[in-house]
């Protein structure tokens, strides 16, 4: 950032919004931005972030943001996906209160003072305010997986919202400050800021159909939705303790190797006692119990290894970097 813009008056607002081929729908987006924000009287900043567009995006915006100061360009050397396009968005943006949102059009921009009022109620303490698309208008390839993928990712989360899809969201600068965004974790954002402590909420917003431009959106994405909620259940439960869920997996795997061990040792020595059992003379070598057994003893002892690998790792993060283990909301002193 240079000496000029550390110099500029801080705006009230920053929208962070990143792009990615939205040629056709970034003209009607920004004069609905205009249309919705001056009534209000507030000072605002457009952080449009351009993902590697190929259909001459930055061209329009480069041209757009030397006819109006409000409008703030980043672009990528080539395509880095949604979530670092919020990163960074979050990382220029020079408001207190910071406003996401997709570029094409589908949310309107009408909400937004509507979601900047809820998170400054005076009594209402939120720090995140989430958009709630009541009456979504998008069709049954992206709805359905989009509601399934809800769903799971509330039962296995914790965090109970009606939308968590929706992009149009309004931040304290405290929280983004926080949020280290990474690979495709900018679906899991509600996730992440219940993780830190932060309370946020939701309002309905409007929704409508796309009118212009492609979706980028399609069933590929289901199975990087299942291995990113992985990531983040484990990071929620076992992030800073991680020998809780492989000493847990270590321990049960080895003891079920021991106690079909064991059940062998007196199948065996009982054969022996006896001159057999059930006609035969008790044989343990070929069964494939025994294989079984030996495989969960030596994956117990491994799951155990990885645990203290794994609280290895986590004590240099912490230490190394000085960061804290817990998030303090305010400090409350008598005078």
């Amino acid at each position: 950032m240079s000496e000029t813009d550390i110099d500029r008056k801080k705006p009230d607002l920053s929208l962070v919004i990143p792009v990615y081929n939205e040629v056709e729908s970034l003209p009607h987006l920004i004069a609905e931005i205009h249309e919705s924000l001056d009534p209000t009287g507030w000072d605002y900043e457009m952080l449009f972030v351009d993902d590697g567009s190929k259909d001459g995006s930055f061209a329009l915006l480069e041209e757009m943001a030397a006819a109006d100061p409000r409008i703030v360009v980043v672009s990528f050397r080539r395509n880095y996906g949604q979530t670092a396009g919020f990163a960074a968005g979050f990382d220029h943006a020079r408001a207190d209160t910071i406003v996401t949102l997709d570029a094409d059009g589908q949310n309107p921009p009408a909400d937004i003072p509507n979601l900047v009022n809820k998170l400054n109620e005076p009594d209402g303490d939120w720090d995140v305010v989430n958009g709630w698309r009541v009456n979504r208008k998008d069709d049954v390839v992206r709805t359905i997986p989009s509601k399934i993928a809800n769903g799971l990712i509330a039962r296995s989360s914790g965090v109970d919202l009606h939308d968590r899809g929706c992009s149009m969201r309004a931040f304290r600068r405290e929280v983004v400050d926080e949020l280290n965004l990474y690979g495709e974790m900018h679906r899991f954002i509600p996730e992440l800021i219940a993780n830190a402590g932060f309370k946020m909420t939701e309002v309905p917003v409007d929704h409508r159909a796309r009118a212009l431009g492609t979706s980028k959106y399609g069933l590929s994405r289901t199975f990087r939705v299942i291995m990113d909620l992985m990531t983040v259940t484990f990071l929620r439960k076992y992030g800073d303790r991680p020998m809780h869920l492989f000493g847990m997996l270590g321990l049960s795997s080895g003891a079920v190797g021991v106690i079909i061990s064991l059940g062998l040792a007196v199948y065996k020595l009982l054969g022996l006692a006896m001159g057999g059992i059930d006609g035969y003379r008790a044989n343990v070598i070929d069964r494939p119990l025994l294989t079984l057994a030996v495989l969960l003893m030596i994956l117990g002892a491994q799951f155990l290894m990885m645990g203290l690998l794994a609280e290895l790792l986590v004590r240099t993060y912490y230490e190394s970097q000085n960061k804290p283990v817990y998030q303090v909301r305010t400090v409350v002193r008598a005078h």
